[in-house]
């Protein structure tokens, strides 16, 4: 087929969009036929390379379960959804930055008081976290939604796990009436991202690190406020500059101090941006 006769089957396939109803499907799909094919003709694609592409993409969805998102994970590794979500964060100055979703979020989390200890029964050291959650004029927002959840210091959040009986590591408690929350939990430590599905496959092919730089997950819903989905970070952590799923972000690393009782305190004030 000529160079010409390529460039219009990329046209002809566009065009049988033409009669969508709703404008933004339209206009995704015709884009992506678009550079799905310049990137073909770019690479030179061969037929077995296209069809191990296939290979690969089924693998990834069948390795996914109600727990386990391989997709979520690929879009993690290759920078998309950190592309994605930075286009769709522009928050003004002094709002906290978003960072990754992440694979391991799980709905129906328990509910906590605060004050109370959200491990679980998870194993790894004692750690007290505290903070408030604000508006970006300062005022505190009460009743705001707090959802927490992490690795345990082997590496694995509960949903990794079978025939644990209950929650670990994970819950859900609510800003009090001047903005301050605080809960016990665990140290958060480095962990490498599953590798036992064809993300990680990806990664040893091409001679990349899967270790994620200690990080507790936070998303916060607040009403008049935009969702923020984010992490913190630990800031001693070896593995900042190697993040597999390019998460980290300077303002979201923070100090995780280790008080008199062997335990360790993180502090961090979150402010929120007003729904536009």
């Amino acid at each position: 087929m000529s160079p010409q006769n390529l460039d219009s089957l990329t046209q002809a396939v566009q065009e049988r969009f033409a009669d969508t109803p709703e404008p933004r499907l339209k206009e995704i799909m015709v884009a992506l036929v678009k550079h799905l094919h310049a990137f073909a003709r770019d690479v030179r694609l061969t037929e077995a390379e296209w069809f191990q592409g296939i290979e690969y993409l089924t693998a990834a969805g069948q390795k996914c379960t109600a727990t386990r998102q391989e997709f979520i994970l690929l879009s993690d590794v290759l920078g998309l959804s950190m592309l994605t979500v930075a286009m769709n964060n522009d928050k003004p100055p002094g709002c906290t930055e978003a960072t990754v979703f992440g694979p391991f979020y799980v709905p129906d989390a328990p509910h906590y008081e605060n004050g109370d200890d959200v491990a679980n029964g998870a194993s790894g050291q004692p750690c007290l976290v505290r903070g408030t959650v604000r508006g970006l004029g300062g005022e505190a927002i009460a009743r705001a939604t707090i959802e927490v959840w992490q690795a345990d210091d082997e590496g694995h959040y509960d949903v990794q796990k079978e025939d644990l009986p209950h929650a670990q590591a994970r819950g859900v408690l609510y800003s009090r009436a001047d903005g301050s929350f605080d809960f016990k939990t665990i140290v958060s430590e480095a962990y490498p991202i599953p590798t036992d599905g064809p993300v990680g496959a990806l990664l040893q092919a091409t001679r990349r690190s899967p270790w994620r730089p200690a990080h507790l997950h936070f998303m916060l819903k607040a009403e008049g406020y935009e969702t923020l989905i984010t992490h913190v970070f630990r800031k001693e952590c070896v593995y900042m500059q190697a993040d597999p799923v390019f998460g980290v972000r300077e303002s979201l690393i923070a100090d995780w101090k280790l008080l008199p009782d062997g335990a360790t305190l993180l502090e961090f004030d979150f402010v929120l941006n007003p729904t536009r």
